[in-house]
């Protein structure tokens, strides 16, 4: 009798993955996830098992046992890799089996699609190559402030039920937070909107910049640092095609200048990798790090649990905005303001490498 095994991703997966840009680093999660278990997720329609060898070394594996397909994220860790809960097949971060119990010839065969990961800065990259096997052309991102001794930091994830664009949107177009986020780091919806904003971008990378002279601090700032009725207050917002680095904060008037790189007062330092899963849904990996005042006590916790809540209401407001967009479908165009230059300029990056890709993998067949 012949047995056919049934891979776990049909023929459609890598063709699913060129809908989004690829060679690139995306975020995997937080180096704090990985502990003694091995973690499913499904990065660009791909499948994947994450784990943590007990040398300490991060690996990323395709998430099913050459054997009979059972996900690797339903077995264990142990020792120098990730054994299968079905019949015990044991593999190496590069994917080769390198354990069969009961029997001693491994068939050369017997591996599965291993991903490059780096763990640096305390954050887990994947590689996503265009073509299998391909090494990384580029190195991995810099994120230096989960390293820096002046910074506290608390991280989280989400997974959202929206396309990942939808997340870039709302991230470089902060004039929302007068409306969406009065709780905590919102604001004066007025100054908010009609604040100078420059926009520049160079490669793939777009940056906005935003001061708000005479601005009222908002409740988060005000728990975390002893300002008056009024502040000066920045935002800058750094895109790469994978992810942001949000710097917002603020000085007491008549200190440091609002536009000094080396300025002072309360720094919040966001990272948001923006990592899709499907077509309709991604993963929100995120990090806030912020300054302490030396009178003040220790205000982390209270700036990261805000944080969150913060990103609770972007969730509301951006899976009911997706829902929306279903149901209206053809109707529910667009028009532009002031506000989204970012986004857009963002958005035609995107289009530009996927329009790249495409015609490299037409010229290729």
């Amino acid at each position: 009798m012949t047995t056919t095994c049934i891979p776990i991703q049909n023929a459609t997966s890598e063709a699913k993955a060129s809908r989004f840009p690829l060679d690139q680093w995306y975020v995997a999660g937080f180096s704090s996830e990985l502990a003694d278990k091995p973690i499913a997720r499904t990065f660009l329609h791909q499948k994947v098992v994450l784990f943590r060898t007990g040398e300490g070394q991060v690996a990323a594996l395709e998430d099913r046992c050459c054997h009979r397909s059972l996900p690797l994220s339903c077995g264990t860790v142990e020792g120098g890799g990730v054994r299968c809960g079905y019949h015990g097949l044991l593999y190496a971060p590069n994917g080769q089996c390198i354990e069969i119990p009961g029997q001693e010839r491994i068939p050369s065969k017997a591996r599965v699609k291993a991903y490059r990961v780096v763990e640096k800065n305390q954050i887990i990259w994947i590689w996503m190559a265009r073509d299998e096997g391909a090494e990384p052309n580029r190195p991995v991102p810099d994120y230096p402030f989960h390293d820096e001794p002046r910074y506290k930091f608390g991280s989280g994830n989400y997974h959202y039920k929206s396309p990942w664009q939808l997340i870039h949107d709302n991230l470089l177009d902060l004039s929302h937070l007068g409306y969406v986020h009065l709780q905590t780091i919102g604001g004066d919806a007025k100054l908010h909107m009609n604040a100078p904003m420059k926009v520049t971008s160079e490669g793939n990378q777009v940056k906005v910049v935003r001061l708000m002279s005479n601005s009222s601090p908002p409740p988060t700032y005000r728990a975390a640092w002893p300002f008056g009725e009024k502040c000066e207050r920045w935002q800058e917002i750094e895109f790469d095609v994978t992810h942001l680095r949000i710097w917002t904060g603020a000085v007491e008037p008549d200190t440091d200048a609002i536009d000094d790189p080396e300025r002072g007062g309360f720094h919040m330092r966001g990272f948001h990798g923006i990592t899709p899963e499907t077509d309709e849904t991604c993963h929100y990996f995120w990090s806030m790090a912020s300054a302490k005042h030396p009178d003040m006590p220790e205000n982390i916790d209270a700036v990261v649990q805000q944080t969150a809540f913060t990103f609770d209401e972007d969730r509301l407001v951006i899976e009911a905005q997706y829902q929306n967009l279903l149901a209206f479908g053809d109707k529910a165009s667009w028009i532009d303001i002031h506000v989204d230059a970012g986004a857009n300029r963002a958005r035609r990056i995107v289009a530009e490498l996927l329009k790249q890709q495409a015609a490299t993998a037409s010229s290729d067949s």
